[in-house]
This record gives structure tokens, sequence and C-alpha cells, in this order.
């Protein structure tokens, strides 16, 4: 697959189109019926999660939030992929990949309201907190593999950016080190067309993102990304090459932001509606579930059921993170070291005198309002 479709011909993996239809059969993936209805059931929570989280957050019930809106194929197809063992280094845009390797929606909730235990993911095995800094996570993801080779296992590390993060030195300095090393790491750029505001050709001349790979060294592909069974099956073929070759690939997956960049974004003055409709032919959910009902796997009166199943259950998880209890004033020290070095912890102590005053002087005014 990789020498067939050259990112230097700027050839794109796809199996199925805007209709359901599968075009590339060569490339079906071996999925029984009952796991791609697994998979659009599983895009479709993530979907839904998703979009409430977002209204949570206009309520000012959490705080900013980076929403995963369109960009869902591209999570549960590598979730059907990764193994227990494989290590997970993500940013902060990948909600169906955290939940697939063991993180809960609670988790993920208490993280957007500023907890420190939102990213612990306590039974998730292998897999690294949420990076906001743009590309900061891909260097870790490179000496991840690097452990892993040393080791000699016969694990992959998948590790996840967005199309602005390539334009970041960690990007570069961990592909250059994955090739001079080869080290097991797929590498995913989640090509959602806009870093933030800045549209692809602001920000690479590149005639595509995959192609990058081939200044390291390595192997790079572009897919589809609104489509389940392609990334499905360049994301398999990447782990096999990862984990038994000690292969790094470089994945583009291509894709839309449908949603704001953030909560704390507003998508309407840097795109056009007209662009926002072309798009929402190629949805990725649209597109598999058009293919489920098609081969009578599916209905839109199961969906209805189901997504109303999902909402209670979302708003739920989201009543018990909004009841978690008083963020504790130590966990805003105490992740910076194994051991609290004396500054912080004077730093610690400055900062509870000055909650204790704080206290007092509001206590003080209000009697003082009350005589």
């Amino acid at each position: 697959m990789f020498d067939k479709y050259s990112p230097l011909e700027d050839k794109m993996v796809q199996v199925m189109d805007n209709e359901g239809n599968i075009i590339n059969p060569d490339l079906m993936p071996d999925l029984s019926d009952e796991q791609i209805v697994k998979a659009y059931k599983d895009m479709l929570f993530e979907r839904t999660a998703d979009l409430m989280t977002v209204s949570y957050q206009r309520q000012g019930r959490i705080y900013t939030y980076p929403p995963n809106y369109g960009q869902e194929a591209i999570h549960i197809a590598s979730a059907f992929v990764i193994e227990e063992d494989d290590w997970v280094v993500p940013a902060f845009r990948e909600m169906g990949i955290y939940l697939a390797k063991g993180a809960t929606l609670k988790e993920i909730f208490l993280y957007f309201m500023g907890y420190e235990d939102g990213t612990v993911f306590k039974n998730a095995k292998n897999i690294l907190p949420i990076s906001v800094p743009i590309a900061s996570q891909l260097p870790h993801a490179t000496g991840v593999g690097y452990a892993l080779k040393y080791k000699g296992q016969k694990q992959a590390v998948f590790a996840y950016v967005g199309d602005g993060g390539t334009s970041e030195g960690d990007f570069h300095e961990a592909l250059n080190f994955a090739g001079v090393w080869k080290v097991p790491v797929v590498f995913t750029v989640q090509n959602n067309q806009y870093a933030i505001s800045t549209r692809k050709e602001n920000q690479t001349a590149s005639i595509n993102y995959a192609v990058k790979a081939i200044a390291y060294g390595i192997k790079g592909i572009k897919v589809d990304g609104n489509d389940f069974f392609a990334m499905f099956s360049v994301v398999k073929q990447a782990r096999d090459l990862a984990a038994n070759q000690y292969e790094p690939v470089l994945i583009e997956a291509v894709t839309y932001r449908k949603g704001a960049h953030t909560t704390s974004d507003d998508p309407s003055k840097y795109r056009d509606q007209e662009e926002e409709k072309q798009w929402d032919r190629s949805d990725p959910l649209r597109r598999l579930k058009t293919y489920l009902i098609k081969k009578g796997l599916w209905s839109d009166e199961q969906e209805e059921k189901l997504v109303s199943e999902y909402k209670k259950q979302v708003d739920r998880i989201f009543t018990e993170a909004e009841n978690y209890g008083p963020y504790q004033l130590e966990d805003v020290f105490k992740y910076m070291y194994a051991d609290m070095p004396e500054d912080l912890k004077q730093q610690m102590l400055e900062h509870q005198r000055f909650l204790r005053w704080k206290q007092e002087f509001f206590k003080t005014q209000k009697q003082a309002i009350n005589n």
C-alpha cells in the first residue's frame, strides 16, 4: 500500500465514497458486520458526548474545550487497531482514542474542569497525559519508541498531532530521530484544514503533509480520514510495520474540523458556510451510516433510540464530575516533581496564607455590612 500510494504523487487512500459505496474493494478490511456496527456506535457515542460537552461549556459548566466534531473516524479506526500493550501519546483532540484505551468520560470531564485527577487515566494502560503545547508530545513518542526497541518489545507507539503542529520544531525533531533510530512509532497528522485559523497554503509549501516523511527517511501515506475503512486499513498496516519491523510511519489523515478549534474560537471569522456544506458531504458518520443502511444493518429508528440512551449516560457522568468536590490546593504543586522542592513548598505555604487572609477579609467585610 505504501508503495502504491506515494505522497510524492499526492495519492490518497480511499475505500468508500461519500455515498457509502465501496470503491476500492481490494483494500476493504476484514471486519465482520458486528465489528462495523460497533465502530459506528463508538463514533456516534464520541460525537454525542462531544456535542454535549460543547453545550455544557456554553452553559458555563466546564472550561475551554476542543471539539472532536468531524474527526471521529480517525479516532475509532485507530482504536480498533491499537493493542492493549501499545502506547498512546495524544494531543488534545482524540476523545475516542482515550475512551478506547481505558480512560473514562468522567476523567475527560474532570480534566477540562481543571482537575489534575482528570489526566491520571487510572484504568488506561500505556497512555500519556493530554498534551496542550502544540507538538511537544511527539519527541516523547519517539523516546517511548526508542525504549521499546531497546528492550526488544514488539509494541507500537501511536502519536497524534494537528496539521498546525507540523510547523513546530518538535514535529521535525521527533520525525528526524524516529528515522535515525528506526523506532516503532506511528505519527498521525489530523489534517483538519486549519491550524486554528491558518489554512494549509499559509503554513506549508509541501504538496501534502505525508510527503514530509520522505525527508526523514521514513514511510509516509495520505489517507481519507473521514473514511473509516481506509483509516483502519492504513493504521493496521502502519502498526505492523512499526511493531514488527521497527519502521516509523507518518500518516496524514485528511479530515475537516466541523466545530471550532476550541470553544474560545469563532470559525465563522475565517471560513464560509459553502465550504462547510461541501465538507458535510464527506462527514464520517454520514458515510458509514449510509453504508450500514444499504446493507440492512442500521436504521434511523435504531439511531434515535441509541442517541437518547447516550445522552442520558453522558449527562449522568457529567453530573458526577460536577459533584467531584473542591479542587485540592496541593494538586497545583505536587505534580511538578517526584519530590516537591523547597521553593515550591514555600510557594504553597504562601498561597495557603493568602487564602486564609482572603477568607478572613471577606468575613470581616460581611460583618461590617451587616452592622
